[in-house]
């Protein structure tokens, strides 16, 4: 069956259509991305304004539409942190239901990491062992660990990329002491929840997820998406620390010509890498391998669970 997930994110708007059946890998079909940032068009009370809705209404109809045209049978619709911490959420969901008939639903940021640690435990297997689970998006950052498809451990903390730039570095390139209190706000905010993933002992994987991380990796050396996902790609915490003072010194437009960063996204990657040094800092991570499925793909897979087998 094809199956189409729409991701109604902090950054951007995913539709992601898939070949799918219990017992088989989704096989992706067709992607189509709208950058809304709804993050950013929150007002001073929290809440997503007039235009931000009537943009977030038409994106979603332009969604729909693709995948109606790509033979979607189903679309599971889903949104994250931009819209689960808006003021006037409730607002927003009746504005996209009664005029695009989608009912979104509202992961909590629990939920966000155990759908995404499923995906990376079926992508990684079960010789995978004990996995350690690390995803930075746009408004939130989530942690699981677990030795089986559900997470012993799982948090979502408000450490987003998008989030933190907006909050914390104002200026292009942003200034240094607004660069080390965010550094500082990071470290604080992770080392509050360590304590309740050491005491289930050293993960035997560390696997990361989302743009942000990929992003780092290909900065430091890792192969081209273009590549294939089959290839594996690490990201060393030595190496991090080398580019997050060179990130620090450049301005969005120079980070958008590194290699695999894309221009909407160059303005967040230092928040993104402040999160990533401060998660594998205080985790006593020295290397992790980044994978090629994170939360759309578990939506689907959780899907196919409850589904007959053929």
């Amino acid at each position: 069956m094809r199956l189409g997930v729409l991701d109604v994110g902090s950054n951007t708007v995913h539709l992601l259509v898939v070949d799918a059946h219990p017992g088989a890998r989704p096989l992706p079909a067709h992607s189509h991305k709208a950058a809304l940032r709804l993050a950013e068009l929150l007002d001073d009370q929290g809440a997503i304004g007039a235009e931000g809705i009537d943009r977030l209404v038409a994106t979603i109809n332009e969604a729909l539409q693709a995948a109606e045209d790509k033979g979607a049978e189903n679309v599971l619709p889903f949104a994250t942190s931009a819209v689960r911490e808006a003021s006037n959420a409730d607002q927003v969901l009746t504005r996209v239901r009664d005029e695009t008939g989608v009912d979104l639903q509202v992961l909590s940021g629990e939920d966000e990491a155990r759908l995404t640690f499923l995906a990376a435990r079926r992508w990684f297997g079960w010789s995978a062992g004990r996995v350690l689970l690390l995803d930075i998006g746009g408004g939130s950052l989530e942690i699981a660990y677990g030795i089986d498809e559900q997470p012993d451990a799982a948090v979502s903390l408000p450490l987003g990329a998008g989030r933190l730039t907006n909050a914390w570095l104002p200026g292009d390139p942003p200034d240094p002491q607004d660069i080390r209190a965010l550094r500082r706000h990071v470290r604080a905010e992770i080392a509050r929840t360590v304590g309740e993933f050491t005491r289930f002992g050293k993960p035997d994987h560390v696997v990361a997820t989302s743009k942000t991380f990929k992003q780092l990796c290909r900065i430091a050396g890792a192969a081209r998406s273009g590549e294939g996902p089959y290839v594996p790609r690490g990201l060393s915490r030595r190496s991090l620390e080398e580019w997050v003072p060179k990130l620090g010194a450049m301005t969005a437009a120079e980070r958008a010509g590194l290699p695999g960063v894309s221009e909407e996204r160059a303005p967040q990657l230092l928040a993104g890498a402040l999160v990533a040094e401060g998660a594998m800092d205080l985790f006593g991570v020295e290397e992790l391998e980044v994978c090629p499925w994170a939360l759309r793909e578990g939506v689907i897979l959780r899907r196919l669970d409850h589904l007959p087998a053929r």
